[in-house]
């Protein structure tokens, strides 16, 4: 175990810095003053998408202003590898949202198959408008489809492989205060 925990250190050692913690908290503040604008009058429930989306969410929902029921949700392609397959539900949504603005919040939009997953089965399970927040927007031309962006971001990065603010690699580092890019990933 000791060393595979060694080179989990020496990512975070070799890591670059793509923003620091005091990018990060600004965008969430002003992501969470733009969905505060558009969202106030809708009685929504927010969604959390775990575990990436806990630190996001969690530091997001002291910036919405106003009432909101929330809740999570757990999906993922990843399950601690760093490459995506299926689609695994491990929880989902317990709170009714049917004829309700929903509010997905997650830490990244990569490719977006899991977000686009995620959407679509709060459309179809009845959520009057759906809109998205994350964190993090990767850029790069991979996207799901050509039309999938998230409603509010907060930063956008580039194409590497990125943990921090929620975000881990193999499980590990989701707790970094900044967002780091693993070297030679």
């Amino acid at each position: 175990m000791s060393a595979d925990l060694e080179h989990i250190r020496q990512v975070m050692r070799e890591a670059d810095c793509l923003h620091t913690e005091a990018e990060v908290e600004a965008a969430i503040a002003r992501v969470g003053a733009q969905i505060t604008e558009v969202l106030a009058d809708s009685n929504p429930v927010v969604f959390c998408v775990m575990n990436g989306g806990l630190i996001f969410a969690g530091k997001l929902l002291t910036h919405l202003q106003f009432p909101l029921e929330s809740s999570y949700l757990h999906a993922t392609r990843y399950r601690n590898q760093t490459s995506g397959g299926d689609l695994f539900w491990k929880a989902k949504p317990e709170v009714s949202f049917i004829d309700r603005d929903v509010l997905i919040i997650d830490d990244i939009l990569d490719e977006g198959h899991t977000l686009s997953a995620i959407i679509d089965f709060c459309k179809h399970a009845g959520a009057r408008a759906v809109h998205t927040a994350v964190l993090i927007d990767k850029d790069h031309d991979r996207k799901a489809s050509a039309d999938l962006k998230a409603d509010f971001c907060g930063l956008s990065c580039v194409d590497r492989y990125v943990f921090g603010y929620g975000m881990d690699y193999k499980g590990y580092w989701r707790n970094a205060a900044g967002i780091y890019a693993v070297k030679g990933l």
